[in-house]
Parts: structure tokens; C-alpha cells; sequence
């Protein structure tokens, strides 16, 4: 079932990235870090309404880990760590579920201290395991645990969101 259609999708970053700029006002610059695919291409879509918006400097990055297995292998930052001391970070992903990918998503950034970690996605679900709160949410459902979200955002001829 389609829960969120193109349109849908491209009025709620806009509505995301007004609410980024005004919480975050008196910034000079603020760094989007995309988690992996859909999270990285979820955070470039925000970039471009932040930048139609501010002349604060906007930067993207990505943040590297496996979801299925957060242990196994190195969690990366892609830029500098020491370029994220005392900035504004949004960790950025398509789908909050348990908040399990979020909540790793931070352990590179225990290394720094930034000014603040905020978290955006396009939809959060109310499965929480994990201490994480979404500062930034599109659209907010209470779905079963078995029940699945397709977030269609790349590589795709329109964008959608499913719920299976």
C-alpha cells in the first residue's frame, strides 16, 4: 500500500528543511551525515531544499555501517572527524524502526565532540529499542512488527513510499 506518493514526499523534506534552518538559526554551518543509501539519498534531497533556503554553509557526508550487523565491521565517517567538533550534525536515514542503525550510526562521532547531534527522517516508526529520538520526522506511523517500509527514493522513475 502506498502510504506516500512524489508530491507527498517532496512537500515533507521541504517542511524538514525549514524546520533544520529554524532550529538551527544562528549556525554557521550545519553537516548532514546520510546513513548509507537511502539515508545518503535522503540527506542530498534536504542539501538542496536547505541550500535553495540559507546561505549557511550546508555539508554533506555519509556514514558507512551494516544494519544487519553493526559489529562486524568499522562504522566510518566520511569526512575528517575533526571537522565535525563543535558543528551541528544531523544523522539522516529514510526509516527510523528500532533506532538500532541510528543509535550506531553515532559511535564515530564519541570520538568528538560536536555541538549537537539531531536526527532526521522521512519516516519514524514507533518500534524503539534503542535511545534514539527523531528530531526531524516526515511521517510518523505505528505500524506491526512485521510489517515492512519501502522507502523508494533512488534509482527509481517516481518516488514512493510502501507499506508491506
Amino acid at each position: 500500500m502506498e502510504i506516500l506518493n512524489e508530491r507527498q514526499i517532496k512537500q515533507k523534506v521541504r517542511r524538514l528543511a525549514i524546520q533544520i534552518l529554524e532550529n538551527n538559526y544562528k549556525e554557521k554551518e550545519i553537516i548532514l551525515a546520510g546513513i548509507n543509501n537511502n539515508g545518503m539519498h535522503f540527506a542530498d534531497m534536504l542539501v538542496n531544499e536547505l541550500l535553495e533556503r540559507t546561505e549557511v554553509k550546508i555539508t554533506l557526508t555519509r556514514i558507512h555501517l551494516n544494519p544487519a550487523k553493526p559489529l562486524s565491521e568499522e562504522i566510518l565517517l566520511e569526512m575528517p572527524l575533526k571537522e565535525v567538533k563543535n558543528k551541528v550534525i544531523i544523522l539522516v536515514d529514510d526509516v527510523a524502526n528500532t533506532g538500532r542503525t541510528i543509535f550506531y550510526a553515532t559511535k564515530p562521532l564519541m570520538e568528538v565532540l560536536p555541538k549537537k547531534v539531531e536526527v532526521a527522517v522521512l519516516v519514524d516508526r514507533k518500534h524503539k529499542s534503542f535511545p534514539i529520538r527523531v528530531d526531524y520526522v516526515g511521517l510518523s506511523l505505528a505500524t506491526t512488527l512485521k510489517e515492512h517500509i519501502d522507502v523508494q527514493i533512488w534509482e527509481v522513475e517516481k518516488l514512493t513510499v510502501h507499506l508491506d
